[in-house]
């Protein structure tokens, strides 16, 4: 049996979604920068290059979403 699933519920989910990517995008920013400051710029060049998948991943929520 399949769960009906509601338009708002989606939306709400997938804004919830991306909200919680930007707080991680937010704390990925600062721990690279942090990171970099104590000589270890492959690990934050690393942890940049995973804000900028969250960051795409954020875009394909977002067109997701815009497409309900």
């Amino acid at each position: 049996m399949t769960e009906h699933i509601d338009k708002h519920r989606i939306l709400h989910l997938m804004e919830h979604w991306i909200e919680h990517n930007e707080s991680h995008l937010k704390s990925f920013n600062e721990w690279s920068r942090k990171i970099g400051e104590a000589g270890y710029e492959e690990a934050a060049a690393k942890i940049l290059e995973a804000a900028g998948k969250m960051e795409e991943c954020n875009q394909k929520l977002q067109q997701a979403k815009d497409s309900i």
